[in-house]
């Protein structure tokens, strides 16, 4: 498989973007290739700049449940980029968005849109502030909630593959109100709020962490953390910027059944279009200008372009009644293969999976439950299996730490394609 155009591509973009990349996962760096350069998408192809095709299981990080490029979706932004691009001012679009997410989503009694997901993660917690009037917050180790200072404390995904989990810049008086806490250890949180309830305002979370690789939540975590808040009067904040609208409708929180008091949204309410939201009781975001005293603007949230897109891609949601059972079933198939491949071959590795989201771990640990459990995963042994899936067509996250999308586009070849690259990539690690 010949990349030369990707490479010269690379080297160009490195002269004038830090590492050649606009977000650091994409640099392939910890699977020690070049990264490819993605020359168009349609379903569930990409094609890079050589002309090499590929089945994409990534899906731009979870967005494209119907696949890329689908004609509705681009016929949505064509309709209405020809009444204009933005306007920094309020249209209908808007509310649409804002109606749709209220019907779907079981806690969200308002919302607000944003820009992107970091931005909706940084607002929800001001806002959790100033509804409280308390200053700390806890978040866990290894969930990933955007790049805004407070997170950026022992951070998944890109952090963690570039072993960069704290980054420079961040104060210490930042720091200092972010109390970390382990994921599906009920204890270490209740351990927190002890020591420090009455200065908590909320607990955040990936309510399945999907950036240090697929970790799935017991219910009893979950539901001893909504208790847990409850009794100390902070807020519960379901971060949904993957899980939204791909676990279900309703996202993590109708799937399990718990519901926070504020959510963060953002990925797929944009259909494949930069967007992020948050929302929850309307008690909670009248806090927020021109209601209240908490301040958030942006002049380009709730572009129309964006709802447009993703007013098309809930309708889509909401029109097809065997979305999540089709991806139930074609994931159920892909992890099915793959366990019986790892059987074969005798290569150690453990998959989380829930609903369309997985996560293959090259690990000898018995399960995969928090961050430290997803450290001993051997990073150079899936560069090896990446590189080796990529050779055989099939474009999955350069990282570890990150999530294998199925989409509804997904057909059945293509999954069995994927369970045949995978044993042939499998074996390759046995040599």
């Amino acid at each position: 498989m010949q990349n030369k155009q990707s490479v010269a591509a690379f080297e160009r973009a490195q002269k004038c973007i830090p590492g050649g990349v606009n977000s650091p996962v994409r640099a392939f760096k910890s699977v020690g290739m070049n990264p490819v350069f993605v020359k168009k998408a349609k379903g569930t192809t990409i094609t890079d700049l050589d002309g090499n095709q590929y089945i994409d299981c990534l899906a731009s990080w979870g967005p494209m449940l119907f696949g890329h490029a689908h004609e509705r979706i681009l016929q949505a932004i064509s309709d209405a980029a020809v009444n204009g691009t933005s306007f920094g001012a309020p249209s209908q679009y808007e509310t649409e968005m804002a109606e749709r997410i209220v019907r779907m989503v079981p806690s969200i009694e308002m919302v607000r849109m944003v820009s992107s997901g970091t931005e909706a993660t940084m607002s929800a917690i001001r806002l959790a502030r100033g509804f409280t009037g308390r200053e700390a917050f806890v978040k866990f180790a290894g969930n990933y909630h955007g790049h805004g200072d407070s997170f950026l404390i022992k951070a998944g995904s890109g952090a963690m593959t570039l072993g960069i989990p704290n980054s420079p810049g961040i104060t210490k008086g930042t720091a200092k109100d972010t109390l970390m806490a382990e994921y599906n250890n009920l204890a270490s949180v209740e351990a927190l709020f002890r020591e420090k309830g009455n200065e908590i305002a909320a607990v955040i979370l990936e309510p399945v962490a999907g950036n240090m690789g697929v970790v799935v939540p017991t219910k009893e975590f979950l539901q001893g953390l909504r208790d847990l808040t409850t009794k100390y009067g902070a807020l519960l904040i379901f971060d949904e910027v993957i899980t939204g609208f791909r676990l279900a409708k309703g996202g993590a929180q109708e799937y399990f059944g718990i519901l926070p008091d504020l959510t963060t949204l953002g990925k797929i309410i944009g259909g494949g279009l930069p967007v992020g939201a948050y929302g929850g009781r309307k008690e909670i975001m009248e806090m927020m200008a021109p209601v209240g005293p908490v301040y958030q603007a942006g002049t380009l949230s709730g572009n129309p372009l964006a709802m447009a897109a993703g007013i098309a891609m809930l309708s889509m949601i909401e029109e097809t009644p065997d979305l999540y059972s089709e991806m139930e079933r074609k994931a159920a198939k892909l992890e099915a293969g793959i366990l019986e491949n790892l059987k074969k071959t005798g290569i150690k590795g453990v998959i989380n999976r829930v609903g369309s989201m997985m996560t293959l771990f090259f690990t000898d640990a018995p399960q995969v439950n928090n961050l430290d459990e997803a450290m001993t995963a051997d990073t150079a042994r899936y560069a090896a299996y990446f590189k080796q899936s990529l050779e055989s067509g099939i474009y999955l996250a350069p990282s570890q730490f990150e999530c294998l999308f199925v989409s509804y586009a997904h057909t059945d070849e293509e999954i069995d394609s994927m369970i045949a690259a995978n044993l042939l990539a499998l074996k390759q690690l046995e040599n």
